[in-house]
């Protein structure tokens, strides 16, 4: 029996409802970015397209369609704070993302307080279990295939400092499924989470 694909050029569109792609590669993390301006004015912001990309040192790496507030502090003061988004925070992070004037916070709107960082000027998020402080390693607008340029950014930070709420600890270990942290996938409102009973085991081969 052959197997039949829907197969389409996304340069010529997908003639589909919705773009299948970020449900294709899916779910994926969000980094849930707060920064501040040179004037010290935070911002916070959640962005899907977001990973880590190196153990050590630890690499954070996202990226903004526009050249929204976020990246513009992030250049410009040479620092971030990576916020883990929870499903109990879903809906601060939601509203976090919501479209406002230059140099406006998202905090007040979200209800959601902040704590210094250590070592760097943004705030990190009070009611997230886990923050890690970063300093901008590279940045840059990226590109097509022909070489054109797109209004998109990727920035990447070294973290230089992380913080884990201790009441999250056990023995020391970490338990990332406990969490739930929310995962970005499907169409243009679904998220989803990860719990223990999804944990499937798979060592390297030696």
């Amino acid at each position: 029996m052959t197997t039949e694909f829907y197969s389409y050029q996304p340069t010529k569109g997908h003639e589909l409802p919705h773009d299948p792609i970020p449900a294709l590669i899916g779910p994926r993390p969000i980094g849930w970015i707060s920064t501040s301006d040179k004037q010290g004015r935070t911002n916070l912001a959640p962005y899907s397209f977001f990973n880590i990309f190196n153990y050590s040192p630890p690499i954070l790496v996202f990226s903004s369609v526009g050249k929204k507030d976020t990246v513009t502090n992030a250049i410009e003061t040479g620092e971030f704070v990576y916020n883990l988004a929870t499903r109990a925070l879903g809906e601060q992070v939601n509203i976090s993302s919501a479209s406002l004037q230059a140099g406006e916070s998202e905090f007040p709107l979200t209800g959601l307080t902040t704590l210094p960082s250590t070592l760097i000027a943004p705030p990190r998020i009070a009611q997230t279990p886990v923050s890690m402080e970063c300093v901008v390693t590279q940045y840059q607008q990226l590109k097509r295939a022909d070489g054109s340029l797109l209004d998109t950014w990727m920035v990447m930070g070294e973290v230089v400092m992380v913080h884990i709420n201790q009441q999250v600890l056990e023995q020391g270990e970490y338990n990332t499924a406990q969490q739930q942290p929310l995962l970005r996938a499907g169409g243009p409102a679904d998220y989803f989470w990860i719990e223990e009973q999804q944990k499937l085991q798979m060592y390297r081969p030696k």
